[in-house]
């Protein structure tokens, strides 16, 4: 089973080396023609004008220009790809040991048709804590998979979906959603390790802030605010 993984990137050039490190662990073989199991790596440029490209091409990965977006990004990149899963992983984001075993014995399942993986902030601190078990418990419960999580999807189900049909924001929700009406959506008991970055520094009180934003935004989209016109607020100077 050969899988592609895609990191959306803008002005990433420190992050992004750690994200490519946590794909090519020991013991994933590069994707080729002739390997029967393989990994690559596609690096989706949204305008960066720092040395992120720099960065991936030391890793000797695939790297390509899109238009800024995360959707569209994911997507461009899905299109060039060679594997059967595509997974779809942030540049703030550490997959964790034995992603790939993890991802192959889920799909082997056939009910399975995508997953992702809970999730792990890179912070200390109790109420980091109680945010990750908030997290777990949106996952879990309510369903609602970000895409800091590290989705993974068998390629022809995400071409069926019509992939992240290029939306700006809330893509990650919006494709979750629709990838479940095909089957199982499984959430394996990995920790993907996500920086603490969006949370802001300040403490409890900032984390609460951020947390309390990100909820209004998704209660938004459910109510039915356009992605685009999140986008513009969420990214309002």
């Amino acid at each position: 089973m050969k899988v592609s993984v895609i990191i959306p990137v803008v002005n990433e050039e420190t992050l992004l080396k750690g994200a490519i490190s946590s794909v090519l662990q020991r013991g994933v073989s590069p994707l080729t023609e002739d390997a029967p199991c393989g990994v690559e790596v596609i690096v989706v440029d949204g305008g960066s004008s720092d040395n992120t490209l720099a960065s991936a091409r030391l890793f000797g990965v695939e790297v390509i220009s899109s238009v800024l977006g995360r959707g569209a990004q994911m997507d461009k990149g899905a299109r060039i790809a060679k594997g059967e899963v595509l997974l779809f992983l942030h540049a703030d984001t550490l997959l964790p040991e034995g992603w790939l075993e993890a991802v192959i014995k889920t799909l082997k399942d056939k009910k399975n048709i995508a997953g992702s993986f809970t999730l792990q902030i890179s912070a200390k601190g109790f109420w980091f804590r109680v945010i990750e078990k908030g997290i777990l418990f949106r996952s879990r419960v309510l369903g609602l998979v970000f895409g800091d999580q590290a989705i993974f999807v068998r390629r022809e189900v995400f071409d069926k979906v019509g992939g992240f049909r290029g939306l700006p924001l809330m893509e990650d929700i919006d494709i979750v959603r629709r990838l479940k009406k095909e089957g199982t959506f499984s959430l394996i008991q990995k920790e993907a390790l996500t920086s603490s970055r969006r949370w802001g520094r300040g403490g409890f009180f900032k984390a609460l802030i951020n947390t309390t934003k990100n909820w209004f935004f998704l209660c938004t989209y459910f109510a039915g605010v356009s992605p685009k016109t999140l986008y513009a607020w969420y990214y309002k100077d």
